[in-house]
């Protein structure tokens, strides 16, 4: 019979694009104002794996991918994608998103998205968010499911995550 057990705290990141890098500065700090600085981020890199948000938010969109220092609990991933949401209508212009905040967590053996819509894949947590494992880590590096977003299965992508794992990695060796 299993015990019941705490999980591991989680590395916080958001996924932020924007048609400018301004906005995605802006964004950032207003996350950092709730959650702490920052302590890891990617490069500006495009965002050019779909033409889906298009119409909102028009073409040559950008994304950086931020990383808290301070480690959460998994269950707070609910109060910080309405927070993420929040941010997002606070940067709204006549009815249309300005950027974009979608906030996960990775653990040692997987990253996790969370989200407002429902799939079959998706794990309801409660106050309308739903969560998925978008990959999971295993011979040395996160190998994405059938779901995954492609832009999320990229090898640029991934050795982001990768780089960012290593560095979680660190924090609970020195937490633990």
């Amino acid at each position: 019979m299993s015990e019941p057990q705490k999980p591991l705290p989680a590395q916080l990141f958001f996924s932020i694009f924007a048609p400018e890098e301004a906005l995605i500065e802006k964004a950032c700090g207003k996350l950092e104002e709730v959650l702490g600085p920052r302590d890891y981020q990617s490069e500006l890199i495009s965002f050019d794996f779909t033409d889906y948000y298009e119409e909102e938010f028009g073409k040559n969109l950008v994304r950086r991918f931020i990383f808290f220092e301070r480690l959460i609990s998994p269950e707070k991933i609910v109060p910080i994608k309405h927070l993420a949401w929040k941010i997002e209508k606070s940067f709204s212009h006549e009815g249309k998103r300005r950027v974009n905040i979608d906030p996960g967590y990775i653990l040692p053996e997987k990253l996790v998205l969370v989200t407002f819509k429902n799939f079959s894949h998706r794990i309801y947590l409660g106050d309308c968010v739903y969560a998925e494992v978008t990959m999971i880590y295993t011979k040395g590096d996160f190998s994405p499911l059938p779901w995954t977003y492609p832009d999320y299965a990229s090898d640029k992508v991934r050795a982001i995550f990768k780089e960012a794992r290593t560095r979680y990695r660190e924090k609970l060796r020195k937490c633990l």
